[in-house]
């Protein structure tokens, strides 16, 4: 296992992401000018989707990034299924993760690195092994190690393990590493799922069903 404490986990894993998000933000300002009045225009508003992820040490802070789908709702007010409100352009944003580009807004103020395991849902906190914990010890990222190796098509305890093991490796040759074939990847749209409620469970929901098959298999009586 590689040392926790060195300079680049230190000091220069903060200045290469605030470097490179700074210089992202102004090259691509145009760009996302032009997704924001698209989004505006072709999903409504707001155009920006904020929603409170966990970060390094499980503390919560509000990830940015461009709205997917609609407000449609039902008769009686409810919100239709993700699957309803996605729309074809809303499919585009994803498939081609310009989605994520505001995030880089999170990565300039110190809420996100460029790479690191990406930001998970505040109701996961309580669902991970003491090992997977470990994930924490670093800023989530804009992409990953489990990101360019399988993304969401991964099982849930596969998925933790990567992190674990970026945590355990983490240099700034990895990171140049996994940022080079992220941009592979996002060009080939490799492992993209534009409506993950159809290939990713919920990591509670998961291990709380695992926790109750185990409970039934002790309190089963020997045949």
């Amino acid at each position: 296992m590689r040392s926790r404490t060195t300079f680049y986990r230190r000091y220069g894993k903060r200045i290469f992401d605030f470097v490179v998000s700074a210089v992202a933000l102004l090259l691509l300002s145009p760009l996302l000018v032009v997704l924001a009045v698209l989004v505006r225009i072709l999903l409504g508003g707001p155009i920006l989707f904020r929603q409170q992820r966990a970060g390094r040490h499980k503390q919560a802070f509000t990830i940015v990034k461009f709205r997917t789908m609609t407000n449609a709702c039902d008769a009686e007010g409810k919100l239709l299924s993700d699957s309803v409100r996605l729309t074809r352009f809303g499919r585009f944003l994803r498939a081609t993760s310009l989605d994520e580009l505001p995030e880089l807004w999170n990565i300039l103020v110190g809420d996100m690195s460029l790479v690191g395991p990406r930001p998970l849902l505040l109701r996961y906190n309580g669902s991970y092994s003491e090992r997977e914990s470990s994930r924490f010890e670093v800023l989530p990222g804009l992409t990953g190690w489990a990101q360019i190796n399988g993304r969401n098509t991964l099982a849930w305890d596969d998925r933790l393990e990567l992190d674990v093991h970026y945590v355990e490796n983490c240099t700034w040759m990895l990171d140049i590493n996994i940022l080079f074939r992220t941009v592979f990847k996002v060009l080939r749209r490799e492992n993209v799922h534009v409506n993950t409620d159809t290939v990713e469970t919920y990591l509670d929901e998961e291990r709380q069903h695992k926790s109750f098959q185990s409970i039934e298999r002790i309190a089963l009586p020997p045949c």
